[in-house]
């Protein structure tokens, strides 16, 4: 008796775990696909995809870097961050957060696969730019606040600010903002080693109005939200129909 209450609570935690990681996978879609739509917008990518932006322009412009994708090199810089990780915490880091690497790979793949998706999108009047920066910006922050909600392992451009803000005892949004600049700060830097000029459709008003507008979106999303907790809590199974996920998801608290 024992034994087979046993196995079957391994199994449901073995069903919740690729649950939560299946919603991890449709946050980080999200995300995503709000990082292509400012880069389509060309008022100026986000933060986190700035200097993968101009070192992809400057591998296609023969400027000595690898012909590598926005998301190729957003892997790479990731991979960055969770070896500055290890190096800060050394003992302290945790083992579980390797899954970074992961969640890493997969967010540089997803942002090729939208980039290419979003490929038919022009965005050549001001309105038009505007309405996809601001969709981008949106959609963005409705993926972080999912992302937020999966409770796995941390983006590693967040680990590696948790990591100094444990280092440094400083507020991690204090260390946040300053990880942020310092991004766009080499991003705008490497504009002008690879083509002598600011490129302000890589580094615009665009990436300025991203750095607020979308952390106002996950304050504003994440506290209505509780449909996607309970969706988090539903484990997939022959004995769920999705009227009864549907029923779960719409019922009133």
């Amino acid at each position: 008796m024992s034994i087979s209450i046993t196995a079957t609570t391994r199994k449901q935690k073995v069903l919740s775990f690729v649950w939560q990681h299946i919603m991890l996978l449709m946050s980080l879609y999200l995300m995503t696909l709000g990082v292509a739509l400012c880069v389509r917008s060309c008022l100026g990518s986000s933060v986190i995809s700035s200097l993968p932006f101009v070192l992809s322009l400057a591998g296609e412009a023969g400027g000595g870097v690898p012909q590598w994708s926005i998301g190729g090199y957003t892997i790479m810089m990731n991979f960055i961050f969770v070896l500055c990780q290890i190096a800060i915490l050394r003992r302290k880091f945790d083992p579980m957060q390797l899954f970074q690497l992961v969640i890493g790979f997969i967010f540089g793949w997803l942002i090729d696969l939208n980039m290419a998706l979003t490929s038919p999108l022009t965005c050549d009047t001001l309105l038009s730019q505007a309405v996809a920066q601001l969709a981008g910006c949106t959609v963005m922050g409705i993926g972080i606040a999912f992302e937020i909600r999966c409770g796995s392992v941390t983006m590693p451009g967040e680990g590696i600010s948790i990591a100094i803000s444990q280092v440094v005892k400083r507020p991690f949004a204090k260390v946040k903002i300053c990880v942020d600049t310092l991004l766009v700060v080499l991003a705008v830097a490497s504009c002008y080693i690879f083509f002598g000029s600011w490129l302000w459709n890589v580094i615009g008003p665009g990436t300025i109005f991203a750095m607020v507008y979308v952390g106002l979106v996950v304050k504003f999303i994440s506290p209505r939200i509780g449909w996607f907790d309970r969706l988090l809590g539903y484990i997939p199974g022959f004995r769920r129909y999705i009227f009864g996920l549907a029923r779960l998801i719409y019922r009133h608290d």
